[in-house]
């Protein structure tokens, strides 16, 4: 009964320890960052990759889009956008701080969504 009892015990943690989530090494994600140009892209490229974990990023000025590629076992997507806002550009989930945006050269102050 007691070797029954183990069997199932061990069957379970079993089942439990796959049906956890797998980070992944490479995951891909495109967010929307707020910018207008060169100087902009710069700055939020850099943003993101000096985040541990960030592989790669390139951020388009005409789309808007910020390409990433990251290790979802160092960071995480909100941990970028938060990177990114801290030096004054808005993302889809985290906005910069007043004076954060107001510190990016006038070229690169883009019109603010409420």
């Amino acid at each position: 009964m007691k070797s029954i009892f183990l069997g199932i015990m061990l069957a379970l943690v079993t089942l439990s320890i796959q049906a956890q989530e797998k980070k992944n090494k490479n995951a891909k994600f495109s967010i929307e960052v707020n910018g207008n140009c060169d100087l902009c892209k710069k700055r939020i490229e850099k943003a993101a990759l000096s985040v541990s974990g960030v592989k790669w990023a390139v951020w388009d000025n005409e789309t808007h889009q910020l390409a990433l590629v990251l290790n979802e076992e160092k960071t995480t997507l909100l941990e970028v956008e938060k990177a990114i806002a801290k030096v004054g550009h808005d993302t889809q989930e985290v906005r910069a701080l007043n004076s954060d945006y107001e510190k990016l050269h006038t070229c690169c102050q883009y019109e603010r969504h409420k």
